[in-house]
């Protein structure tokens, strides 16, 4: 379901508007800095820790501003998605909260945790090949049987709300320096771009190297269409959207690639340095400044850790020391 214009993109009026429209219904997490972090990574690191949101991921900011917004425009019916857990999961309890079906369209490769949440807050899952081109087919499915869509990223009301996280950590330490994100499909980090646009702040982004068409779309100049992602940060294997890809083009300095084996190492660090579990999409982040430390060095470094939904038993085996 690929929209066929970037004209609906939001400023940060609509973030605003998002922060007021979702906070009764969203957590303010904290930001953390962490003296042995700060050491390791050679720059004063300020983590927006969205493993504690609602739904554990930044992922119930948008979908909350989504189904508010349909509420203030007297919209009812059932809502649909594609997302490999986190939208998804994220989808279901905001419908729920509105006293609406969320429908959730899943990988079949999908982690079993993630499959058990959007179940448990009342979302019907209908699984998929684990391909974008599948994704997008049994949504269009869904919602000629009249489901409103509500995209994962590439929705205006998605990246303002997404948007908030970025707001609410630059209110929270207005000095950054700069703000570096997760990209899968690029809801967060349009949404941080937009928020932070004009202020100073230079924005950053990281995907994995077996999912980095938001790279390749930039080689190339153009959004690549077709990637087949593998990689163990399952909430990153989206290809980048249309709205976003533009935003990116535009606002955000460079996106960086790690490996598998980066993003394991990063997952201890956190662990070992801030006794906090994230999944491996979250650890990208501090994978990349640890490569990059000659960017960050010295600097004042906001991140957003994306989320923190990993089965402890997987949390172990991917980090396993020995």
């Amino acid at each position: 379901m690929t929209p066929d214009t970037t004209a609906d993109i939001p400023d940060i009026a609509d973030i605003h508007l998002a922060r007021v429209r979702i906070a009764d219904w969203t957590r303010l997490t904290p930001v953390l800095s962490d003296p042995g972090l700060n050491q390791e990574l050679g720059c004063m690191l300020y983590c927006k820790c969205e493993n504690l949101q609602r739904t554990g991921a930044f992922k119930f900011r948008g979908a909350s501003n989504a189904i508010s917004h349909l509420r203030e425009n007297g919209i009812e019916g059932e809502v649909a998605t594609h997302s490999s857990g986190n939208h998804g999961t994220a989808l279901a309890l905001a419908a729920k909260l509105d006293r609406r079906i969320a429908h959730v369209v899943m990988p079949e490769n999908s982690a079993s945790m993630k499959i058990d949440s959007v179940k448990r807050y009342g979302g019907i899952v209908h699984f998929c090949a684990p391909s974008q081109e599948s994704r997008e087919d049994a949504l269009e499915k869904l919602v000629k049987e009249g489901k409103i869509p509500i995209p994962p990223y590439d929705h205006a009301d998605i990246i303002a709300g997404q948007g908030t996280a970025a707001l609410e950590l630059v209110q929270e330490v207005p000095t950054l320096d700069q703000i570096i994100t997760p990209i899968g499909g690029g809801g967060l980090i349009s949404g941080t771009a937009i928020a932070v646009d004009n202020t100073g702040q230079q924005v950053f982004g990281v995907e994995p190297e077996g999912a980095a068409d938001t790279v390749a779309s930039l080689e190339q100049g153009e959004r690549v269409k077709c990637w087949t992602p593998d990689t163990i940060a399952d909430g990153l294997r989206a290809l980048i959207g249309v709205r976003n890809f533009t935003v990116i083009r535009h606002k955000v300095k460079q996106v960086f690639t790690v490996s598998d084996e980066d993003i394991r190492q990063a997952m201890y660090l956190f662990w070992q340095e801030l006794r906090l579990v994230i999944e491996p999409s979250s650890a990208t982040v501090i994978a990349a400044i640890r490569n990059n430390r000659e960017i960050f060095a010295g600097k004042k470094v906001g991140t957003i850790i994306s989320g923190g939904n990993i089965d402890p038993g997987d949390w172990l085996s991917l980090t396993d020391r020995g």
